[in-house]
C-alpha cells in the first residue's frame, strides 16, 4: 500500500482544506494516507543548509517526506495564489539542491474556496512549482471545489451530491500512483 503524504495548505484550525484532506483520505481505503503538519516550519533560508545547521525541523520534515511515495496536496486560494505555508514547504524540501525529497513523487492537487472559482489560481500556481520539482501530476479530474462549504453536512460529512465526485478523484489518484511511481 503506498504511503501518501497529505499536505494542506491552509493553518487555521477549522479550515475547509483540513476538512476535505481528512474527507479525502477517509475515501481512499488503497492508499496509507497521513497529514504531514507544515505550519511549525522555519521560513526557508539557504544559509541555514550552505552552514550545515538546517532547523531541526527541516531536518524532521525532509526525513519524513522521504518515506513517502506520492503527495497530496490540498490548498485553499490566497490572494490568487498558494499560501506562504504551502510554498515555505516545498522550498525546504526542495532543498538542499540536489537533494529534493519531491523528485519523481506523483502528486494530485485540489483546491478550494468558499467563493465560486474553487481556487483556480492556487491550482494552477502550485502545478506550475511541482513540474520544476520533477512531480508528476495528475491531470484528470480536475479538482477545483468552490462553494466549499455546501461540500460538507452539519457533522462534517461529505453530503451525498459531493461524494461520487470526490471518491472519483481518490480512486482516479490511486490509478494515477500506480502508473507513475519510481518503481526499482
Amino acid at each position: 500500500m503506498t504511503k501518501v503524504a497529505v499536505l494542506v495548505g491552509s493553518l487555521r484550525r477549522a479550515s475547509f482544506s483540513s476538512k476535505l484532506a481528512q474527507a479525502m483520505i477517509d475515501l481512499a481505503p488503497d492508499l496509507d494516507c497521513t497529514i504531514v503538519e507544515i505550519g511549525a516550519l522555519p521560513i526557508y533560508n539557504q544559509d541555514f543548509d550552505d552552514d550545515g545547521a538546517p532547523p531541526a525541523a527541516y531536518t524532521e520534515f525532509r526525513t519524513a517526506m522521504a518515506g513517502y511515495g506520492a503527495v497530496l496536496f490540498v490548498t485553499p486560494e490566497y490572494n490568487r495564489s498558494v499560501p506562504g505555508v504551502l510554498k515555505n514547504a516545498l522550498d525546504v524540501g526542495s532543498r538542499p539542491y540536489g537533494k529534493s525529497v519531491w523528485s519523481g513523487k506523483p502528486a494530485a492537487v485540489i483546491s478550494c474556496t468558499p467563493g465560486a472559482l474553487g481556487g483556480f489560481g492556487a491550482n494552477h500556481h502550485l502545478r506550475q512549482s511541482l513540474v520544476f520539482l520533477d512531480m508528476p501530476t495528475m491531470q484528470q479530474p480536475e479538482a477545483y471545489l468552490g462553494n466549499v462549504a455546501k461540500l460538507f453536512a452539519d457533522d462534517g460529512s461529505v453530503v451525498p451530491a459531493s461524494h461520487e465526485f470526490l471518491v472519483k478523484i481518490m480512486a482516479a489518484f490511486t490509478t494515477w500512483i500506480g502508473r507513475t511511481a519510481p518503481h526499482g
